[in-house]
């Protein structure tokens, strides 16, 4: 797996490293560039192993990342679930959306650069922190927990949306002989991905962490999710929904929900109750276009350079919530008509529905310290996620029990929502999908789901069927070849090593 040196500098398992000074949250925001660094000279004092170990952090940024048309990870990773339009002008969005693309888009190498960027740097940090001396030991094994968690964190998005893929444990050089390595079946980098995060959970961090750090409960969680994944297809490893359900219960007690929705994108409550783990950014260090991408297309309601309309939900998603539901309220996840930035007596009237869930209020308000500058975090791990990752588990392993109904009605009751009882394990497992949607919905979790379930959720009917049987609300049938993605066209033509995925 080698990258055009001209273009990318170095081969995809060589060390590029962007790190940063501390511990904390805002001191890993800090930049402090340094890729040229060689490593042997490297790894000599507890200070370099912190501010190796924050460049992992700093990876992530990738997700937000892509160019003026919307074509950021984040926004195709929700085109492929098939419940949102984009309003921008991005062919690439497009494609995707109506299943027309190829492996020469640009977002699928995004995703496979950075995510074995990733790889490569915490291969580097589990083979040389062990060495430093003299270095204190808790924090030595905080460290490698954290460089355990990122490995199968990128890991875990790569056999996900790949399938097989080359699993590299060692850091390389030119001279590698893994520089051009072949695909390892799915199910060894699954073990690869939980033998790391239990590595990771033995490691002495604490429950939760409001700095922006890796928790016990960031740990956990992933965990179970790798269980509750690798019960479903192609694994279908049954006996995984148990461990998924006992892996992540303690951490249901760790966390608790706001009683706001509006803290799940503001500023004030980052890191913070029922947030287990989010990319952090800071106006002035580390911004991103979150705000712009998802407010209606050239409709000015934010002082953003660009209004791209990159992800709006499709009416039919919005409408398929059950009445009274306090999410599809105005400005609460959605919202239709907002004030105009240059005067806000006038409301402007979007015509459709945008996501209120990520719009940033303090970046949208002219003539502040931020104006224009989205810092908001993007969020990878919440408390619903894990209350309803317990709930579908035990179901599965049970049927439903007091326990799994109290986590699902935890969030129907912050929804105003009437409580569930008296379901079959048939219809509770589809009440709890749908809560998924619903509560999780735009979060990047909608195309994993139909990968594990072969399901998708119609909401026409609001019901569940097979998606490649089933037209979305935009008339689009998921094509089967779709629950994969190719590998980059770039890296096939480089490596002679790596078969395309069928039907690419």
């Amino acid at each position: 797996m080698k990258f055009n040196f001209k273009k990318y500098k170095v081969s995809a398992f060589l060390l590029i490293a962007t790190v940063a000074l501390s511990s904390s949250c805002k001191k890993y925001l800090d930049e402090d560039n340094r890729s040229n660094f060689v490593k042997d000279s490297y790894f000599k004092s507890s200070n370099q192993a912190q501010t190796f170990v924050n460049g992992l952090y700093q990876i992530m940024y990738f997700f937000q990342n892509g160019d003026a048309y919307g074509e950021s990870p984040f926004i195709t990773m929700e085109l492929f679930a098939g419940h949102t339009t984009s309003l921008g002008q991005s062919v690439n969005n497009g494609n995707v959306i109506h299943q027309r693309t190829d492996a020469i888009n640009p977002g699928f190498e995004t995703v496979w650069k950075n995510c074995y960027r990733g790889v490569a740097n915490a291969n580097l940090a589990i083979q040389y922190i062990p060495g430093i001396t003299p270095m204190d030991e808790g924090l030595k094994k905080k460290l490698m927990g954290e460089a355990y968690f990122f490995r199968a964190f990128y890991y875990y998005h790569l056999v996900r949306l790949y399938g097989d893929v080359p699993l590299i444990l060692e850091s390389q050089n030119v001279t590698s002989p893994d520089l051009y390595p072949t695909r390892t079946a799915a199910a060894d980098v699954y073990k690869q991905i939980i033998s790391d995060l239990q590595a990771a959970e033995a490691s002495g961090m604490s429950n939760t962490d409001a700095t922006g750090r890796v928790s016990l409960g960031a740990v956990k969680t992933l965990l179970a999710s790798v269980y509750l994944t690798t019960a479903g297809y192609p694994l279908q490893q049954t006996a995984n929904y148990a461990l998924a359900a006992a892996e992540i219960k303690p951490v249901l007690g760790w966390y608790s929900l706001f009683d706001k929705y509006a803290y799940l994108h503001d500023n004030a409550h980052k890191n913070q109750q029922e947030l287990i783990f989010q990319i952090n950014y800071l106006a002035g260090t580390s911004t991103n276009s979150i705000a712009q991408l998802t407010v209606p297309f050239n409709l000015l309601v934010g002082v953003w350079g660009d209004h791209l309309g990159a992800m709006i939900p499709t009416n039919q998603f919005v409408a398929s919530y059950e009445a009274g539901d306090l999410r599809t309220q105005e400005q609460q996840f959605y919202f239709s008509k907002y004030h105009a930035t240059d005067d806000t007596t006038k409301i402007i009237n979007f015509g459709s529905y945008a996501l209120y869930k990520y719009f940033h209020v303090e970046s949208s308000v002219p003539n502040t310290a931020i104006s224009g500058k989205c810092d908001e975090n993007w969020t990878l791990l919440r408390l619903p996620e894990a209350q309803l990752i317990y709930a579908e588990a035990s179901n599965e392993a049970n049927g439903p029990t007091a326990d799994a109904y109290a986590a699902v009605n935890a969030i129907r009751a912050r929804a105003k929502l009437a409580p569930l009882s008296g379901l079959t394990k048939e219809t509770f497992r589809q009440a709890i999908w749908r809560e998924r949607y619903h509560e999780l919905a735009y979060e990047n979790k909608a195309y994993f789901d139909m990968q594990r379930t072969h399901m998708a959720y119609l909401p026409q009917s609001n019901t569940f069927a097979d998606p490649t049987a089933s037209a979305t609300e935009q008339g689009v049938t998921f094509k089967a070849q779709y629950y994969l993605w190719p590998l980059p066209q770039r890296e096939i033509n480089t490596n002679p090593g790596l078969k395309q995925n069928t039907g690419w």
